[in-house]
């Protein structure tokens, strides 16, 4: 596939300080790890597909993503994920305008926070090269917006799966060349535990194309062991989407620790493997502000408690 030409000049790379937060050593046996944490904006942007709605109305809602900001620095956080696009905040959506990119990433700055993570979503409904195009787009917003990390989920249609395949190879490719790691979430249908994932990792076949982990994920979609999911693939794990599972198809906006993942267990797995993180928080419980940023934060000191005790 040619490469466009325009896309060279296009964005300028801007410094890269945020990756340092984003990226940690890999513990020495019988050292606790510091793995970096981080949080994604969802925990206060919950209701899909929704403008902006009052700070007063409870969740599910959401709240925008200036109230996650503020929420996210005061849960005590310092590394922001862009996960959770709304018609308001496309993020890194092939949609975002040089404009919104801009003042997106003023806002981050000005609320204390280094974003290193975008979610990549993308469209095999198109003809290939157009699904190509919009994907390398969404790349060079997360460039120019100085990101370390773009995740994608994988795609639910089987029809889809083949030209996501193909997809994915140039976008691996593509990122690469702007310095972004592309990593691929389970989510179910193709990426939905370990014997999809690595069918989707041998298809793609790009030494830029790895794995974030989501250990609750593989509960809400498939019901199975989220340990035993893991060690087929945990050579190819370089970073870790956190939340916890009530059973398949249950509640995931709760306290880490009230469901059925064994973050111990898997982490322990995870440190065999020399992985060194990094690792966001992508769900907390409670409706009000207050519940949900309590949450994050309580979320969050329950990681550095499981690392500690590994």
């Amino acid at each position: 596939m040619s490469r466009v030409i325009s896309r060279r000049t296009f964005f300028q790379t801007t410094a890269m300080a945020a990756t340092a937060v984003a990226t940690g050593a890999a513990p020495s046996p019988g050292e606790n790890p510091r793995w970096p944490i981080g949080c994604f904006n969802r925990p206060w942007m919950q209701k899909f597909g929704a403008k902006a709605q009052p700070l007063e109305t409870p969740q599910p809602a959401n709240w925008g993503f200036d109230v996650a900001l503020k929420g996210m620095r005061q849960a005590g956080y310092a590394t922001a994920g862009l996960l959770t696009p709304m018609p308001e905040e496309p993020f890194i959506g092939s949609q975002a305008t040089d404009e919104y990119l801009t003042n997106l990433k003023r806002r981050i700055a000005a609320a204390g926070l280094a974003a290193t993570m975008g979610a990549l979503h993308v469209r095999p409904e198109l003809p290939l090269e157009g699904a190509i195009q919009d994907a390398r787009r969404q790349i060079d917003h997360a460039r120019f917006l100085g990101l370390e990390w773009v995740l994608t989920f994988g795609v639910d249609d089987p029809a889809h799966y083949e030209k996501y395949y193909q997809m994915m190879a140039d976008t691996a490719d593509y990122a690469e060349e702007a310095k972004v790691k592309l990593v691929l979430k389970p989510h179910g249908g193709g990426s939905g535990a370990s014997e999809e994932i690595r069918r989707c990792l041998g298809r793609v076949n790009r030494p830029n194309f790895k794995v974030w982990y989501d250990a609750g994920n593989i509960i809400y979609y498939t019901g199975k062991d989220p340990l035993e999911e893991l060690k087929p693939i945990v050579q190819f794990v370089t970073g870790f989407c956190a939340k916890d599972c009530a059973g398949e198809k249950g509640a995931v906006m709760i306290s880490f620790g009230s469901g059925k993942v064994d973050f111990i267990a898997v982490f322990k797995e995870l440190k065999k493997a020399a992985f060194s993180g990094p690792t966001f928080v992508e769900c907390a419980g409670g409706h009000t502000f207050a519940e949900v940023t309590a949450g994050a934060r309580a979320n969050r000191l329950f990681l550095e408690k499981v690392f500690a005790a590994i």
